[in-house]
């Protein structure tokens, strides 16, 4: 559950959300640096922090499961539960980058044949993105932590995000976001004994 990455320095490191507007916007500039694949790796990170999909499930999709739709039904990976994935937020950003693809194929396709980009792929443009920002704790949850951590920021319900998840309890759902670190370093921010 902790999803560990190793850093620049080789230490496995539990790897964290976005938890700002202002570290959002950074990671979406550092998305943007390599122009060849910057809309892809865009709408890979719009899609993976407006949803809380695993990046296993994201990269395999294809551009008719999303194109004109305000949501769609997914079997999920790991869990192989369905879940109906809610796109409206997001539609116009999908429809722009859709704006000159074909009706059919991957969503986030491989520059190196014709397959989907992989999830190793994901993984070093994810930290190479979070290098740019001074993050060494980047990894493939960072989209679905920071979908979590925002959604529960915003709503406090944490039995639904349990849902959306598929986890078993609240305390894991609160740990995996990074919400339970936040409230024991709070608590413990100003405590004292003398």
């Amino acid at each position: 559950m902790a999803n560990l990455t190793q850093n620049r320095k080789g230490s496995e490191v539990n790897v964290q959300p976005l938890r700002t507007q202002h570290e959002i916007n950074s990671f979406i500039e550092a998305l943007e640096i390599a122009p060849k694949t910057a809309t892809r790796n865009k709408l890979l990170f719009i899609l993976g922090i407006h949803t809380g999909l695993r990046m296993g499930d994201i990269v395999k999709l294809r551009i008719e499961d999303v194109r004109g739709k305000s949501s769609f039904i997914i079997k999920e990976g790991k869990t192989k539960k369905r879940r109906t994935v809610h796109l409206d937020a997001i539609m116009a950003d999908i429809a722009d980058y859709l704006a000159d693809k074909p009706g059919t194929g991957w969503l986030f396709p491989s520059l190196k044949g014709d397959g989907h980009i992989t999830v190793t792929q994901v993984y070093r443009i994810m930290n190479d993105a979070g290098n740019a920002i001074g993050r060494d704790d980047i990894g493939t949850h960072t989209c679905r932590k920071t979908f979590g951590y925002h959604y529960y920021q915003r709503t406090k319900d944490v039995a639904t995000l349990m849902e959306v998840f598929n986890h078993s309890n609240q305390a894991t759902t609160k740990r995996y976001i990074g919400i339970r670190d936040d409230e024991i370093k709070n608590s413990l921010k100003n405590f004292r004994l003398f």
